[in-house]
């Protein structure tokens, strides 16, 4: 129950008396169960952004630096696609870009065709309607962030602030473990009004089955 309660490895190790290497082994399996416990398609209206995760530009070497953006897209951080429902719940995936033809299939599989879209103006998603769905617009170059109509993606980008920050306290991950530490998180906000004996309930149960 010390994990749902934001405890790190060491702590963990600390409080319970098992070894640490054990503990990052059990973490890994918790991870991966959250990892496949994901939201049905979503309906109604959604939201669609891709953010950027990586270490601090600060700490990367002059060698990195050369020819590259700090930030956005461009970037050599690995970029992440989310789509969050205004019912509250969140999906996103670690993705090799952010073309359309990455972008696109994802929408089509998580969100059920009829669905208000909300999107800035990056030209992947620019096909949105023609897939079938109601497409509105937030042109953040013109300094739209909402035109209190609800035209915003202003829940998926709170989604990504918390992300962020949860990441940044961990202090450095390894590049191939950040799909892991995605879907913790991805699964930490969509369960985040349950109490921590039912966010521990609720992984102990999908857990039994695997023995």
């Amino acid at each position: 129950m010390t994990f749902f309660k934001g405890f790190s490895s060491q702590n963990i190790a600390l409080e319970t008396g098992i070894e640490r290497k054990r503990v990052l082994r059990a973490l890994l399996h918790v991870r991966s169960v959250m990892a496949q416990d994901i939201p049905d398609v979503f309906s109604g209206a959604v939201e669609i952004d891709e953010t950027y995760l990586g270490g601090q530009w600060k700490n990367k070497r002059k060698s990195q630096k050369v020819g590259i953006a700090k930030r956005g897209r461009g970037t050599q951080k690995t970029p992440v696609f989310g789509i969050l429902c205004r019912n509250g719940k969140v999906w996103a995936e670690v993705v090799a870009d952010v073309e359309a033809r990455t972008l696109m299939p994802l929408v089509k599989q998580r969100v059920k065709r009829g669905s208000i879209v909300y999107s800035d103006t990056w030209k992947s998603y620019t096909g949105v309607a023609a897939k079938g769905y109601v497409h509105r617009l937030v042109d953040h170059g013109k300094g739209e962030y909402s035109d209190g109509k609800g035209n915003h993606i202003n829940g998926l980008e709170g989604f990504w602030g918390y992300l962020k920050r949860k990441l940044a306290a961990k202090g450095g991950i390894r590049k191939e473990r950040l799909p892991l530490y995605l879907a913790e998180y991805v699964w930490r906000y969509n369960h985040r009004n349950l109490t921590v004996k039912q966010q521990s309930d609720k992984i102990l149960n999908k857990l039994k089955p695997c023995g």
